[in-house]
């Protein structure tokens, strides 16, 4: 009888034993994965700094990242043309801003077929189109049949979401209007769009380095140097890699239009 007892408190404490003594929890549930939205919210923090020296570097990180989880996701793909795009547009080198802008369009390209009505991914294939055609020269890309899918791209976006990137789409086609040769160039239309997109966002230094090169173009010296000045002197708190850029830039044409104004 002692016996029996003694074997049946032993089979309660045992359970209890084993689990004092480490045996293995139940695991817990892994975390989540993270979710599309979490990649674009990732980009859009590194775009607050996209001049940086390690920026490239880190938006090809999460952009590799969020595109091997979500390979047709439409903002992470209008993301990933942004951030090439802005690289191409600062570029010199022909042959590098070729391939830069390139891979932006493909992005736009993508993001466009993953949601076929959307501003953002038509806006991103325009504006890569431009910088691509700056890299390979206006002229080729003329013969090309580049501005048609530029225009049409442009256009698109423009009904789509107008306001979108501070009227950037206004700011492009008055860029457009001025890249185009004789007798193609319509200065007219690119001050009429250029002051469009300035009347809505007067913060967007863009627009008036733009107005300076389009002012001096049409022999207003003057003019220029008043829209130059507003360049070199305006606040880049709305922006501040955007305006570090605009500013940079303005300098060299600032000093073109005060050789003319002499």
């Amino acid at each position: 009888m002692r016996l029996l007892t003694l074997l049946v408190a032993l089979s309660w404490s045992l359970p209890a034993l084993a689990q004092d003594a480490g045996a293995p929890a139940e695991a817990a549930p892994a975390p989540a994965a993270a979710d599309a939205a979490s990649f674009s919210a990732k980009l859009d923090e590194l775009w607050k700094t996209r001049d940086s020296a390690d920026s490239g570097k880190l938006h090809d990180d999460v952009i590799r990242e969020g595109l091997k989880a979500f390979p047709k996701d439409y903002d992470i793909l209008w993301r990933a043309a942004r951030i090439r795009w802005f690289v191409a547009d600062g570029l010199t080198e022909e042959k590098l801003k070729k391939q830069t802008a390139k891979e932006g369009w493909n992005y736009a390209k993508r993001a466009v077929e993953a949601k076929p009505e959307g501003a953002e991914g038509h806006y991103f294939t325009a504006i890569n189109i431009g910088a691509y055609s700056q890299a390979v020269g206006i002229l080729k890309a003329l013969s090309d049949g580049l501005e048609g899918q530029f225009v049409e791209n442009l256009e698109f976006s423009l009904k789509a979401n107008e306001a979108f990137d501070r009227y950037g789409g206004r700011t492009a086609k008055g860029r457009y209007h001025w890249e185009l040769p004789w007798p193609k160039r319509d200065l007219a239309k690119s001050k009429l769009e250029l002051q469009k997109s300035i009347d809505k966002h007067p913060e967007h230094l863009r627009n008036y380095y733009f107005l300076a090169d389009t002012l001096l173009k049409d022999g207003d010296a003057k003019g220029a140097k008043v829209a130059i000045d507003k360049a070199l002197n305006g606040s880049d708190a709305y922006d501040p890699p955007e305006a570090r850029r605009i500013k940079a830039w303005s300098k060299v044409l600032a000093a073109t239009i005060d050789k003319e104004l002499k």
